[in-house]
């Protein structure tokens, strides 16, 4: 897959996941393989452009970070946008600047009118795209958007035909509008109708995809260029890998063994202490612990004791005897 310049080798991506998707995640990513083009966590361009904000942490480390590499920006401001997303290109020399026109979030869409609110505009949209893409030239500009507001005002093809008309690079589509939030399926159906009303950017589909099976069923039946997965991989950072392999017609890498699982969880544990320290760190890490543990036998328990973790020592105790060694 090609955005823009850049050859996208396996067309899979990382969704932008606040809280989630940060260095320490991106490099487990880059350990399993799979992963075509990650992505940062999502960025207020405006506390970025104006006071630094969270920007500081969201991007921590990505200057030594492997390329490809996108980040993700919000606001409503061509200019703003603009002037960021120049700044990312020239002083991080990231691959690519992506512009979020789906987060539902209160505080992104209705406070602050970015975000899915501006979904009911393709035309701002495009404006948007336009500066933002010459801004950044010859780093490309891509969008994420969703299918709509709600489900009576579906408009994700007019609003994909407004990012390649001003020069967007790619669009990637969730499958829900912005007030399902994560309610309900992503209706597959409707990434599909994007594609054939494109001409010349790549079509990337979004939701669900938890599966290897639901990766290679995205590419065969819905027809998109690429794949974005997200909440299913924060547990599973290997599922990238797996998909790749699915996609290439080769067998799929088991799952790693519990001991495996709990020492790659131990490790992210110890990368997120090395950015935030050991307090913050250990606080942090126990959301992010959690994932690991979902679907498997005492699930509930290791949640509730680890998100009691206070210390290393404890956290690294309570992981040993959920993930025993092999």
């Amino acid at each position: 897959m090609q955005i823009g310049p850049l050859t996208i080798n396996p067309p899979l991506l990382s969704a932008p996941m606040a809280g989630f998707t940060n260095h320490a995640f991106r490099r487990l990513f880059h350990r399993f393989g799979g992963v075509g083009l990650p992505t940062t966590e999502m960025i207020s361009a405006r506390s970025f452009a104006y006071t630094g904000g969270d920007a500081s942490e969201r991007l921590w480390g990505i200057k030594d970070e492997p390329r490809p590499l996108a980040v993700q920006i919000w606001d409503n401001d061509p200019e703003v946008l603009a002037e960021v997303g120049r700044r990312l290109v020239e002083e991080y020399r990231v691959s690519v600047v992506d512009i979020n026109f789906g987060c539902p979030v209160r505080d992104v869409a209705q406070k602050a009118e970015s975000g899915s609110y501006l979904l009911d505009y393709p035309d701002r949209i495009g404006a948007i795209i336009e500066r933002v893409a010459a801004a950044c030239r010859p780093s490309p500009v891509t969008a994420k958007i969703r299918l709509g507001r709600t489900r009576d005002r579906i408009n994700a093809i007019d609003v994909a035909q407004a990012v390649e008309g001003a020069g967007g690079a790619a669009v990637t589509v969730h499958g829900r509008t912005a007030d399902q939030m994560f309610r309900g399926a992503a209706d597959w159906e409707e990434i599909a109708r994007v594609k054939p009303r494109l001409e010349r950017i790549p079509l990337i589909g979004n939701g669900d995809l938890r599966t290897p099976a639901a990766v290679v069923e995205a590419f065969e039946r819905y027809g998109v260029d690429g794949a974005m997965i997200g909440r299913a991989a924060l547990g599973r950072p290997w599922l990238f890998a797996q998909a790749a392999a699915a996609l290439r017609g080769e067998p799929v890498p088991p799952d790693p063994t519990l001991d495996e699982q709990r020492r790659l969880l131990l490790d992210h544990f110890a990368m997120i202490v090395e950015q935030y320290g050991p307090l913050k760190g250990t606080v942090l890490m126990r959301s992010r612990a959690c994932r690991y543990g979902q679907g498997r036998s005492g699930a509930c328990e290791f949640r509730r004791r680890i998100s009691k973790a206070a210390t290393q020592d404890a956290f690294a105790a309570i992981v040993e005897i959920a993930f025993p060694r092999g």
